[in-house]
Order: structure tokens, then sequence, then C-alpha cells
């Protein structure tokens, strides 16, 4: 097996090269005893740990860092949004729930399209229109309720304190701000507080949020959706030309789902079922190229990342056609991830020349969205597994920011098939089950996975990325696998992904060799670099041998894994 080296150091731009065994120096992140939480902000993450340490629970641990990320990282954790969580429990139970947004009551099929039938640019992305009915903090009280142990006090008051204190501004978080600024003008009447030229190092105070979470603390669940705090939304919604009510909010409820659960070698994978569409894609990917011997092939090698990219683009075809709320419609998850269908959909590949996008549509079986999203992975000291993926959908969501309750609203909406076959605002292409309908979940790429060996707990993965969720976490699951990388070194590695449309294989810039990229052109493969400066950042946790633990925290963001 050949092994990669990888050097990084948050100050320099990824290396990549082949080298033998011997010369593999394994770069490792955090390593504990007992527990630990990885997530998008170092404030998230410890107060999920210190959590922990009172005794809390991985679900216990899971409210609190939801929450805590709302406030320290408004670009993608929130309020305002939704998500998906997997989990394993340390007697080998498993579940997942979805809190996903929904499509507010009002919502129609056309809601986006002209008189004349072709999507309205803009509409379904920014500003009122695009907001979907929030989940997240349905999500956390239901979780906490089924699982958790210590008071919702002694959750919600750190995640306050977090709030009146404030949050310093990170060298990433300052870009971030600045480059959506003209879009906070363009959604908001009024100026708001991400308008102001913040500069790293500048701590950002958010009191209007401390004192909404206080109301939620006081009320409970039902402030957001019944209270003052869902009234004031509501309002604030329709004011700017929205359409979500006070009976959307209060009609919200969490679904528990059963997980997508599949085997690959010696591994058993548990990650999200629909409305998210990746655990059905991963399992397909996976499945496809299981015949291959990649650890042969190498790492990010030629016939490595054909091979990957062959199943990705049969996939995400699938994907495009089948996959969509399955309240609404019905799925065939078990023929989607069958041997017999996956084999005859890889029967078309070769080492040769690439498979044109043109020529693979969806199955013959008897049915979008952002960049911006985050993810956080826990395992606490009593060996119950957390896997979490949380959205507002694109950077800072809507642009919509309620100054009044301290939170940006999502652009959810986006996440349907505006007009089925034509492409969402990150390329992804949806269907009729994905269509827009009163009260239905928008379809995901949420990702969030656990993995299992030999019946034991080997990790907890997950990422933000839009359409590049799904093939960043089966990248890096491979990378732990195949390649025997460590956790950091899986999670650093450079990444590709393909999602059959576009037909172009996205790479990240200045990370693979030239000599590999021209093999893939003459192949017939169309190789992008530029338009993907970031393909994922990847949190996880891996259980290593001697049963510590090991944090993956992405060089890509501020992410940062804490435990004891």
């Amino acid at each position: 097996m050949k092994k990669i080296l990888t050097i990084f150091t948050i100050l320099l731009l990824v290396s990549c090269k082949q080298e033998k065994k011997s010369d593999y120096t394994p770069v490792r992140g955090l390593i504990t005893d007992k527990a630990m939480v990885v997530s998008a902000r170092q404030e998230a993450s410890k107060i999920g740990n210190d959590i922990l340490k009172k005794g809390g629970n991985a679900f216990d641990a899971m409210a609190a860092t939801e929450l805590a990320l709302a406030v320290s990282y408004p670009y993608a954790g929130n309020l305002g949004g939704g998500g998906f969580m997997v989990y394993r429990k340390n007697n080998g139970d498993i579940g997942a729930v979805d809190y996903r947004e929904k499509a507010p009551l009002a919502a129609t099929k056309d809601m986006y399209l002209d008189e004349e039938g072709n999507v309205i640019p803009g509409k379904s992305t920014l500003g009122a229109m695009a907001v979907g009915v929030p989940g997240t903090v349905a999500g956390v009280f239901a979780v906490h309720e089924k699982f958790g142990t210590l008071p919702i006090q002694e959750i919600l008051t750190p995640v306050i304190e977090l709030a009146k204190k404030g949050v310093f501004v990170t060298e990433k978080q300052e870009k971030r701000i600045a480059a959506k600024q003209e879009d906070f003008s363009k959604a908001n009447k009024d100026s708001i507080i991400f308008m102001k030229a913040w500069k790293q190092g500048d701590t950002i105070r958010y009191p209007a949020l401390a004192k909404t979470l206080e109301r939620i603390l006081e009320n409970g669940r039902d402030e957001f959706y019944k209270g003052e705090t869902a009234k004031t939304l509501a309002k604030f919604i329709q004011d700017n030309g929205g359409i979500v009510t006070e009976e959307d909010l209060a009609k919200y409820q969490v679904r528990w789902r059963d997980p997508v659960t599949f085997t690959y070698d010696d591994l058993r994978i548990i990650s999200m079922s629909p409305p998210s569409s990746g655990g059905i894609c991963l399992a397909q990917i996976l499945k496809m190229i299981e015949p291959y011997d990649l650890d042969k092939f190498g790492h990010n090698t030629t016939k490595t990342i054909q091979v990957i990219t062959e199943a990705e683009r049969r996939a995400y075809a699938d994907r495009s056609f089948y996959l969509g709320d399955p309240d609404f419609v019905d799925i065939p998850n078990k023929e989607l991830i069958s041997d017999d269908y996956l084999k005859n959909r890889m029967s078309s590949f070769t080492f040769d020349k690439a498979t044109l996008s043109s020529d693979v549509s969806y199955g013959n079986v008897q049915v979008v969205e952002s960049n911006e999203t985050t993810h956080y992975s826990i395992v606490d000291q009593f060996g119950n597994a957390i896997s979490t993926t949380t959205t507002i959908n694109g950077a800072f969501g809507s642009k919509l920011y309620c100054s009044e309750l301290g939170f940006f609203l999502n652009n959810e909406m986006d996440d349907f098939s505006s007009k089925p076959g034509v492409p969402n605002m990150f390329g992804l292409i949806g269907a009729e089950a994905n269509s827009i309908a009163p009260e239905k979940r928008m379809l995901s790429s949420m990702t969030p996975t656990i993995v299992e060996k030999d019946g034991k707990l080997l990790m907890s993965v997950g990422t933000p990325g839009g359409s590049t969720i799904i093939t960043s976490v089966l990248q890096t699951i491979l990378n732990v696998h195949e390649f025997g990388m460590t956790m950091q070194d899986a999670v650093n590695a450079p990444r590709f992904h393909h999602q059959w449309l576009p037909d172009v294989v996205m790479m990240e810039p200045n990370s693979f060799p030239e000599e590999l990229i021209k093999e893939l052109t003459t192949k017939g493969y169309t190789i992008n670099q530029e338009n993907s400066p970031v393909i994922g950042k990847v949190d996880g946790i891996l259980v290593l041998d001697d049963g510590k633990l090991e944090g993956g925290a992405d060089r890509r963001g501020d992410d940062t894994a804490v435990g004891f």
C-alpha cells in the first residue's frame, strides 16, 4: 500500500506527493482519553466539552454546541435554520433526528417562476421569500428531552454568557463578513450589526440574541414556535415580503428517522436518510467502488480518482431524480443501494476513458445547495457518539437579519427544485421528487455519519460543503480505512469532487500534481481547479486502537477540537 506524505500547518498551502511507507510521517490531531468535541469554532467546542466535563452526555453537549455555534459562527451556525443528527449510543443503539426546515403553508410549486415559467434570479436565495420554517430550536429540545441528562439551564447559561461577552473576529471571519456586506444591504431595510467594518481581533457582542436565548431558557421550545419570539419572527419575515406565519412556526415538528446503514469491507456505515441524500449517495458510491483495490492503486492516483469519480457521477444522477422528502414521495431506498443495481450502474465504466455525464441518466429503478453549512462531532466519556450537520444554506443564509431577535434567517427554499431540471445556486439539479409543496422538507446533501468496525465505534465524521459534502465525507473515510491515515491527515488531505452535472471534476488548487491532471485530461476528464478553493471543512473523531480519541479539525476553517 502506498502512503501519502502530508505536511500541513495553518500557514502553509497543502502539499501532496506519493512516498514509500517508510517515509510517511503521520500528523496527529488532538488526542484525549475520554471525550471530545470538534466544531467550526473553539468557543463552541469548549462549551460542548465543558458540558461533558460536568457529567453531561453527548446529547447534552449536542444542544450546547449547536446553540453556541449560533452565537460564535453566524456564517452557518443558527437559530434560523435546521439540520440532521445521527447518533450511536454506548449500547449500540442507533438513530437519527431530522430537524430540517420546511416549506411554509403558503408555498407553491411555481413560486419562484415568472409568467413565462423561468426562474426569477435571486428570489429563492436572497431575502424573506427564500426563508423556510426553521427547525434548529425544535431539534435541540427534541434531542435533549429524549436523551439529555443535565437541566436545560446548565446547557443554555454558558451560551447566553457567550452572546453577552461576545466573540472575537478571526481573519477568515473578517473576510466572510466583508464579502457579503453588499448582499446584507440588499436583503435588509435597515442597517444591521454585520454592516460594520469588522476587523480581525474585534469582538462582536450579541445582546439581542442573548435576550432571545433567555426567553427560550425561561419558556422552553414553545417560546420560539408559539411565544413572543414566534410572533416577532413571523411579523418580521412578513414585513420584509416573506410568507412564513405564526401558524407555520406553531405546526413545526422534528422527525425521528431510521438512518441509512450498510457495510463497506469490514466497516458498518451509519448515515443520514432522506430528506438528506447523504446516506444513500454515500452508500451507492462506496458500494460501487468496493470491488476495486484502492489501497493498491494508491491515494489520489489516476486510477483511484477515476473509480471514485465514475461512482460519484452515477450516484448524483440518481440523487437528482429519486430523492426528496420521504413524507411526500416514495423513495426506493433498498433498491438504490442493492448490490445488483449498483453492479449494473458501474458496468459501463472503463479505465480507458471517462464516461460522459450526458450518457448517464438516472438508473432504471421501479424517484442543490450550499457550501456554507457547518458540522460538529462529539464522543462522550460514556461511549455515546453523535454526528450533526446544521445549516442556514448560503453564507449567512438569506442575508436577512432580524436585529430584534439577533440572528439570520435561512435561504433553504433554494434547496427545492424551483423548476425541475434547472440547477440551483450550487449547480445541483432536481426533479419532481424535490419540487416545492407546503410543509415539505427540501432535499439536502448533509451527511452526518458514524462508522463502526467489529461492532465498536470507530469514527464520527461530517462536513459542510453543499454538493461536495457527500464526496468529502467519502474521501475522509477512505483516507483512514484504505490509506491508513490519521484522522488529522485524513481531514487535511487534498480533495476532489464530481456531481454528474456539470460534467467537471473539481480539484482543490495547488494540491494535485500536473502530471496527474494531464493523465486525467487525456482520458477525457474536464478538470477545474479555479472554482473549488475549498471542498468541505471536515470535522471528525477517530477511536484509536488503545481506546483514546483523535480529533480531526479541518485546516480550511477555524475548526477546533477540544476534549479531556
